[in-house]
């Protein structure tokens, strides 16, 4: 059976391992908003950007009662060195089996210079504190996202 991804849907059961080691599930957050961002790959411009930028107002997330999680399929190692790297204070997960990015259906076709190749689809899902779906964006442009998120984090 597929899984749906919309707003208003439960979100998708799904562990995944964590930038310090750990393992965990998307269910361990219930009680908590969860911000939880799809990005190509550690340590390259966009990703960077975006992850700096998370970083930077982690506070204030945490103020409005959300946890934010950066996922990829880049290893736990990769995502040690980004994080110290940029001194990023965001919680990283590694989907190095592909099954999150599957899930959520941000593993898809791209085409750059002419070049078809699967990937991530830079995407951010807002998750209320019952695993609820609220918001979607889908082809994220990373100038201003973080702000756009927060705000609607604290509309929750």
């Amino acid at each position: 059976m597929a899984i749906t991804i919309a707003e208003g849907k439960k979100a998708p059961a799904v562990s995944f391992t964590l930038d310090n080691g750990e393992s965990a599930r998307l269910k361990d957050y219930l009680g908590k908003k969860v911000v939880l961002y799809f990005y190509p790959k550690d340590d390259t411009p966009g990703c960077t950007k975006e992850a700096i930028a998370f970083s930077e107002d982690i506070a204030k997330f945490k103020r409005a009662g959300a946890v934010v999680i950066g996922m990829s399929r880049d290893t736990v190692a990769k995502h040690q060195k980004f994080k110290d790297k940029h001194d990023l204070k965001v919680v990283l997960g590694a989907d190095e089996d592909g099954s999150v990015t599957e899930k959520f259906g941000v593993w898809v076709e791209k085409n750059m210079y002419g070049r078809k190749y699967m990937g991530i689809e830079r995407s951010t899902f807002l998750i209320d504190d019952k695993g609820v779906i609220k918001k979607i964006w889908r082809k994220v442009k990373v100038a201003g996202h973080a702000e756009e998120v927060l705000a609607a984090v604290k509309e929750l």
